[in-house]
Formats: structure tokens, sequence, C-alpha cells
């Protein structure tokens, strides 16, 4: 690589795609609670994650995808092994609609798996502590008092982080948010973005002017959608419950996790990529309550 040339976290040289169209496809996995309604901590508790992970895939062409996860749904509905399953009901709008990691069979889940696997796909992924972002909120409660957390300060936090440095190297940008909770906080999600990018700008002297569109979907509208749910389904159980078997399975297709809060060994959090593997071995997972 020539020297001098800026390069993202995961070694990727950046400016390498221009006059191409990055598509990007963002989810979440757990949730941003730390509170029930009358102010009682309940992370980890039953319904509540420990964790708040987002994460990124970016596709090279969404609607082959597309396509090959239409062509195994139709496959699937029409198998009679599954004829009577409730969740490939088209009346209860889960997988007779799209592909959703939990509400799918494990049979279904092992044939998108298999699917996503053979596709040119790069998955990357922020994941924070809750237990650390309670302290965060004790911490600016003791000195305003007036503070109230929200989640979608959590959620913003890591849209910032995730798109740090992933907007300087192509032409165009299409950014595709799975809608939240029935809103659509794409103007949010946009201011959010762009600080990302002027931040990265100010500190590499790399200032682009690449268009970014940013929309709100589904996974019934989006393949890609369905595909980092996929993705992160295997994350989230890895530190959730210390299971392995879907991150082992996709980790080819994985190039960044940032854990901000694992800081055993740098203050900046560590950074896992196929030269630091993320594994049940090197997972740091608060422990169970």
């Amino acid at each position: 690589m020539p020297q001098g040339r800026a390069v993202t976290q995961d070694n990727q040289p950046l400016l390498a795609r221009d006059g191409k169209t990055c598509c990007y496809f963002v989810d979440e996995a757990g949730d941003g609670t730390l509170f029930d309604r009358r102010g009682r901590v309940i992370v980890g508790q039953p319904g509540c994650s420990r964790y708040f992970i987002l994460g990124l895939a970016e596709l090279g062409s969404p609607e082959v995808l597309a396509d090959e996860l239409n062509a195994l749904r139709a496959k699937l509905l029409a198998d009679l092994y599954f004829k009577g399953v409730p969740s490939m009901q088209p009346g209860r709008r889960k997988t007779a609609l799209a592909f959703h990691a939990k509400d799918d069979l494990p049979e279904v889940r092992r044939e998108v798996y298999s699917v996503l696997v053979r596709h040119p796909i790069r998955f990357f992924a922020v994941v924070k502590h809750k237990d650390a972002v309670l302290g965060y909120v004790r911490s600016r409660n003791a000195s305003e008092p007036r503070y109230r957390y929200h989640a979608n300060e959590l959620y913003d936090l890591l849209v910032r982080r995730l798109f740090r440095d992933r907007l300087h190297d192509a032409s165009a940008y299409c950014i595709t948010f799975a809608r939240r909770w029935g809103s659509d906080r794409t103007a949010a999600l946009r201011a959010a973005i762009d600080v990302a990018r002027q931040r990265f700008e100010e500190k590499f002297g790399v200032a682009r002017c690449s268009s970014i569109s940013v929309v709100a979907s589904t996974p019934a509208q989006s393949a890609g959608l369905q595909a980092v749910d996929y993705l992160l389904r295997g994350l989230q159980r890895l530190y959730e419950r210390g299971e392995d078997r879907y991150w082992q399975f996709t980790w080819p297709l994985v190039r960044l996790v940032v854990d901000v809060d694992d800081k055993r060994r740098h203050g900046y959090g560590e950074y896992f990529t196929q030269k630091n593997p993320l594994s049940l071995a090197s997972v740091k997972r608060e422990p169970e309550i």
C-alpha cells in the first residue's frame, strides 16, 4: 500500500471504490433499555439484553441476494415438510413474508445462512456493554440532576461509531436502516452520519463529496436487512449466551467488530478482525445476573 494513504481500522484502503455506489444495510441486536417504568435497573433481566449491538452489512449486489432469498422462500413454502408450521403461514407475516432469524425454524436458518456465506458480504458491528452505559448515566445524573437517559442516545452514539470510517471510499452511498419501533428517525440518523463523516475528515484531512442517501425500510422490502439481521444473531448469541455455532459459520464474512467496552488491553476498546478473531475464548462477556 502506498505510504501515507489512509486506511480504515480493518486495514482496508480508503478511496478504493470511486465511481461506485456502496450499499449499506443497518440493524440492531438487543435493546437500549436500562430501567423499567419505576426507574429500577433491569439490565440482564428476562426481556432486557445485557448488550446493545449495531451491525452493518455491505452488499455488492443486493438485487442478486434478493433474488436468491426470494427463490429460497418460495421453495420452503412449497415444501410439505413445513406445511402447517405457524411461522410459515402468510397470515402470520413472519417467514412467509421475510426471513427473520428470531422467528425462523432452525431448518430454515440453516438454509438462509448457507445462502449468505456464498455472497460477497462484508459485515461490521459495534458492541456496547449496557453496564458501562448505566455507569455513564449514573455519573451524568450526579452532575446533571435533570438529565434523563433515552435509548435513542445509545443508538445514535453507535451509528456515529459504526460509520466513523465507512463513508470515504466510494462516490455514493445508499444506507438502509431497519425501521425502529414503528417510527421513522431518518433525519436523526442522517445527522449522526454527518457528524461521523465530519469528525473523520477533521482527523485525517480527507474531504469527500460523496452523495449519501438514508432511508428506513423493513426486512420484507430489503434482502440486505434480512442478511444483517441473520449476521447480528450470531454475534448476539455469542455475547448474550456464549454460543458460537452461527458466529463461526459466518465468520468469513466479518471484517470488523468493535467492542468499545472491552478495555482489557486498550483504553479505546478491542478491534476484532480476521487477524484478531472474535471467539468464545476472546469475547468479554458480562457475568450472568
